[in-house]
């Protein structure tokens, strides 16, 4: 049966819950569980709803001890793997695993482990969580009943209700497997029910009927303890589909899932962003501003680099295309990758450009080309690899820069995987809040190319039209 767009008024018509009275039983839930939360970032997005959480950029063994060491409840360790191949991402994975493995059997210090996913259900699943599942369990013999699935983001407009995932779009709620991120190129996907989604994406290896749905009406009715009994009942890695339409579904949803890791039931989790907030603790925070984020003294312009193609990426280029500060706007022309074979005089070519601009004092953007010529292919993998050496090409743009910008901005997943990793050189930053909901601002580690500078991570699929304008106006 075809799912129907549904104006987004149908969420007014859910019955509210008592938001402090679910607030002090997670409370209550949290005080004795000390779990390391432990969060696998597909790319650096994932870190747009909490604030003064650390985040690093590699998983050798010495940097797992590291945050198994830490004192903080949680950690994001940012892999990228969405601009992996499969079988990259599969050796990726089992080499985190076998690290984590190897600590928890030194320290004893025990954990949760999030795959924190796209909340449009794009990136490597079931390839992720299957592969560490299979890791853990041989590894260090934790035996994980079920896996987690919430893919709700309140901040980004994505909603779960009567199981199927919606994307706001306007004033209307749409099927997740009927907008254009259902269409990537890479990770496409029909399916917009949860569970005929898990079902499409195993390939028919975890049924839809033997998924376990916790519904709105059993989190908003507060039925703890029947939510309680089936996740204390899930066996065979079963998949557990969370319904959510606000911060307060999780909430009641964590107090259940604690009380039955408690019980000695496992699971591995694939969420979107918001989870992460709930179960790591972190409590909301104004907006960041200019002043918290810019150091008056620096004179240089700052820098901001376009990488996403998806039309919310395009539209929001040319709404700041519109504004009257002072910007300079350079377009990098990916598509001399089929001409040059490589895109290297491009990047030189840009670099000395930008760097005239901003030594001057003038904000730089640069975008890549709006039509992007495809390889005839099928192949997702050769696609995918495109992707990434249009990145590495903007990428050595950062890496080559001979002066310190105020400030970076990167616009979408893989491009701002990349600058912060290759361009940058992050191993280590600090998570500071959000400058607008759902984007957040990392403050870069003393071992990076430029230490203590603001680098401000815009997911390519999050903000309205005119938040890329808003956030460059008000860091200039």
């Amino acid at each position: 049966m075809e799912i129907k767009p549904m104006s987004i008024s149908v969420l007014d018509s859910i019955s509210p819950v008592d938001g402090e009275v679910v607030s002090g039983l997670l409370e209550k839930e949290r005080k004795d569980f000390n779990r390391k939360i432990l969060v696998l970032d597909d790319d650096p997005t994932g870190t747009q709803t909490v604030h003064d959480v650390p985040v690093v950029t590699d998983w050798e063994e010495e940097t797992i001890e590291e945050i198994f060491a830490m004192e903080g409840p949680m950690v994001f360790i940012l892999t990228n793997s969405r601009s992996f191949s499969k079988s990259y991402t599969k050796e990726v994975h089992e080499k985190i695993g076998k690290n984590i493995a190897k600590v928890f059997k030194e320290t004893g210090k025990e954990f949760l482990l999030i795959s924190r996913g796209d909340s449009t259900l794009r990136g490597h699943f079931p390839l992720e969580t299957e592969t560490l599942r299979e890791t853990l369990e041989e590894e260090c013999g934790i035996k994980y009943h079920g896996e987690i699935i919430c893919p709700f983001f309140l901040e980004g407009g994505r909603y779960t209700l009567n199981n199927v995932h919606y994307v706001r779009e306007g004033k209307m709620l749409v099927p997740a497997g009927q907008t254009e991120f259902a269409r990537d190129k890479s990770f496409s996907y029909t399916s917009s029910h949860l569970g005929e989604y898990v079902e499409e994406k195993s390939q028919g290896l975890y049924k839809k009927e033997d998924c376990v749905y916790i519904s709105l009406e059993e989190l908003r009715g507060l039925r703890l303890d029947e939510i309680t009994e089936k996740l204390i009942k899930a066996e065979n890695f079963c998949k557990i589909i969370v319904n959510a339409v606000d911060y307060a579904d999780v909430e009641i949803f964590c107090i259940c899932w604690i009380r039955a890791v408690k019980a000695g039931k496992n699971f591995l989790v694939r969420s979107a962003a918001a989870l992460t907030r709930v179960i790591g603790g972190v409590c909301e925070i104004p907006l960041l501003t200019r002043e918290k984020l810019v150091d008056p003294k620096t004179k240089n312009g700052g820098l901001v680099i376009v990488g996403s193609h998806v039309k919310k990426s395009s539209a929001q280029l040319e709404c700041l295309m519109e504004s009257d500060k002072p910007l300079e706007f350079l377009e990098f022309h990916v598509n001399r990758y089929f001409t040059d074979g490589d895109l290297h005089g491009e990047t030189n070519e840009l670099l000395n450009k930008a760097e005239e601009h901003m030594k001057k004092g003038t904000t730089v953007v640069i975008y890549t080309s709006r039509e992007l010529v495809v390889p005839p292919t099928e192949d997702k993998d050769k696609i995918l690899h495109l992707s990434v050496e249009i990145s590495d090409a903007l990428t050595r743009i950062v890496s080559l820069l001979s002066l310190k910008p105020r400030f970076i901005v990167a616009k979408g997943g893989i491009t701002s995987s990349d600058v912060a990793t290759k361009g940058l050189g992050i191993r280590k930053a600090m998570v500071m809040g959000q400058i607008q909901k759902g984007i957040p601002v990392w403050m870069t580690g003393e071992k990076s190319k430029f230490p203590d500078m603001p680098y401000i991570i815009f997911p390519g699929n999050v903000g309205e039209v005119s938040a890329l304008r808003e956030i460059v106006e008000e860091l200039m």
